[in-house]
């Protein structure tokens, strides 16, 4: 068995790494402390409130250990490396399935510039990645059009050149290349093209228009007026480019930004590297949680994934809140207003749309993971401890206090089950009183689940403030169950939520999927009950006109009614039809009432 006591004495108070291994010597998880220590023994406290999942992990640790560093910096950087190596079960999986396209400025005399999804380690410089390619293919046509450069794959060493071994090709003869396989232009002149774009490409484009205008003007001195046209075409669009690029204040020259959207089972993570007030880098990474990890760990390991990726080397990092990391060479921001504000609300974005993005996308392959999705939200904001997976909602309806009719409806799993759904007659209430209505509606609703022993709800939704709240509550505790469920209520007003006992209400977020949910059960009630309601009144107005009938009471009206469903097959029925539900006095009256009362047919053309 081990012997976790035995193995802390061995640990020290410094930062590192640490390393768990099952019996099989297999690695399972790897983490990075500022105090390895603390951390480690933090797993095995009695008392400690740890997940179920964590208590998994904790059970198949069979050795540990650890690597000491200098510095925490140094700790979060060693663990993203051996988590990429290793590929730990229970670590965050870093989920990225794209080979995103690079620029690439080839390794050459007289580079090319073209897009490439492969890196080769041969000297070349790439720049990237693009996670949107419409982006990248943007910025080569930028380029492109401001810059002659060569698009062949010519040797063009200074041997072939003198040896005349290259003629010029249409794309000279299009204006498109200045032929250096002739000689045409120096490696110079080249080279500070491929130097302007490379500036223009890490977001230093400020530098190249303000040169270009410097030239411009110098020519246009000179009495170059062609050269100065050629100089202003090119200043104007990457004038143009620079102004379409440029999100926030040029004064932030470089900085990254990054933000989170976490669920139950993913986070997402996006990143946005800004130059001078442009971005130039963005990605968004989608990470799989392994052991319930906060937000703040699960941004800590991709911000150092996403900085070795990029190599960045900003020293100041833009995030939403505050991360445990003590680094000199790097500062953290929680920006509240102004121009950071503004990038790190882009980032949010970002990252809020390719969560729902891919959450959307997994639920419509997966409908039941969408259901577990809400009714775990559910449970959260409503302050529930267990699923709602069975809800009932009731509503009254009435007509200045006459046809009374009290309607439930059912969600199974977060879906209408209609088979479920009941109205009530009310049989003891007097007059327009919502209050008593709703009492006797909950307390027959329950009284009859609990006799045929049924499972009861998770949760009760009362359409109504704080007195049909209590109304409900009052016939619940009657029949001891009303700590069983969670009760609310819902407002009409401001759709604020009422708790029993709770004198303030809760208010949820108006796009709130769990209020939408509420919404929508409450709006079913309001529509089955106004149903119910509307036959209620439509019978008991046909069975008063029954009653006008000599020895027709109000029973008797209504048995008439339930067996021939309207008044007309009653006046079309024949005295033997209608003694089949009452008696011959009773049918004679009937049939003579309705032969005297006879429609008059009309003669008019």
């Amino acid at each position: 068995m081990f012997d976790y006591r035995e193995a802390l004495k061995k640990i020290p108070h410094k930062p590192g790494v640490y390393q768990y291994w099952d019996e099989n010597n297999e690695l399972i998880y790897i983490g990075k402390a500022k105090d390895l220590r603390n951390r480690v023994s933090s797993y095995f406290v009695k008392d400690h409130q740890v997940s179920s999942k964590t208590r998994v992990l904790v059970s198949k640790i069979r050795n540990i250990t650890f690597t000491i560093v200098d510095t925490e910096v140094d700790a979060w950087l060693l663990e993203n490396s051996l988590i990429k190596k290793h590929k730990p079960r229970y670590n965050v999986l870093l989920k990225d399935d794209k080979t995103y396209p690079w620029i690439i400025i080839k390794n050459e005399r007289f580079p090319r510039i073209f897009w490439t999804r492969n890196i080769v380690r041969d000297g070349s410089k790439y720049l990237g990645p693009y996670p949107s390619v419409s982006m990248m293919h943007t910025i080569l046509g930028v380029i492109k059009e401001t810059y002659a450069l060569r698009t062949c794959n010519l040797a063009l060493t200074p041997q072939n050149i003198n040896a005349g071994k290259f003629k010029v090709c249409l794309e000279y003869q299009l204006g498109n290349c200045k032929g250096p396989c002739q000689n045409y232009q120096t490696e110079d002149d080249y080279n500070r093209s491929i130097s302007e774009i490379q500036d223009i490409l890490n977001g230093k484009i400020g530098n190249v228009i303000r040169n270009l205008k410097t030239d411009m003007e110098g020519a246009a001195l000179n009495l170059d007026f062609e050269l100065a046209h050629r100089l202003k075409r090119k200043y104007d669009l990457l004038e143009n480019y620079q102004s379409k690029s440029t999100v926030v204040s040029s004064s932030i020259t470089d900085v990254d930004v990054f933000s989170i959207a976490s669920e139950e089972k993913y986070a997402f993570v996006n990143f946005l590297k800004v130059m001078n007030g442009t971005i130039i880098q963005t990605q968004t990474i989608e990470l799989k949680k392994k052991l319930d990890e906060t937000d703040a760990e699960l941004l800590s390991l991709a911000i150092s994934e996403f900085r070795s990726r990029y190599s960045s080397k900003s020293k100041e990092i833009i995030v939403p809140f505050e991360i445990e990391l003590d680094d000199d060479n790097i500062k953290f921001t929680v920006p509240k207003l102004g121009e950071k504000k503004k990038l790190l609300d882009l980032s949010q974005k970002n990252v809020q749309f390719f969560k729902r993005e891919k959450i959307d996308q997994y639920e419509k392959l997966n409908p039941e993971v969408r259901s577990e999705r809400l009714l775990t939200q559910m449970m959260k904001d409503l302050r529930m401890n267990q699923l709602p997976r069975h809800i009932e909602c009731f509503d009254n309806s009435n007509f200045q206090g006459k046809y009374p009719v009290s309607a439930i409806v059912v969600f199974r799993d977060g879906k209408p089950f209609k088979k479920d759904y009941r109205f009530f007659n009310v049989k003891t209430v007097e007059g327009p009183n919502d209050f008593a209505t709703m009492e006797e509606a909950v307390f027959r609703r329950y009284r009859r689940l609990l006799d045929e022993n049924t499972p009861l709800p998770q949760l009760i939704i009362i359409d109504g403030g704080k007195g049909q709240l209590g109304a409900a509550l009052k016939s619940l505790k009657l029949l001891g169950i009303e700590k069983q469920m969670t009760v609310i209520g819902i407002a009409k007003r401001l759709e604020e939520l009422y708790y029993p006992g709770d004198q303030y209400p809760l208010y949820l977020d108006k796009k709130s999927e769990t209020l939408k949910i509420i919404q929508q059960l409450r709006d079913e009630a309001h529509r089955f009950g106004i149903t119910a309601h509307r036959k209620k009144r439509d019978k008991g107005t046909l069975a008063t006109e029954l009653e006008l009938v000599p020895g027709i009471g109000r029973l008797s009206a209504e048995k008439l009614l339930k067996h021939f469903k309207s008044v007309k097959k009653i006046r079309e029925a024949s005295l033997e039809e209608l003694q089949e539900v009452v008696n011959l006095k009773q049918a004679q009256a009937v049939s003579n009432y309705f032969k005297e009362n006879a429609p008059v047919a009309s003669n008019t053309v």
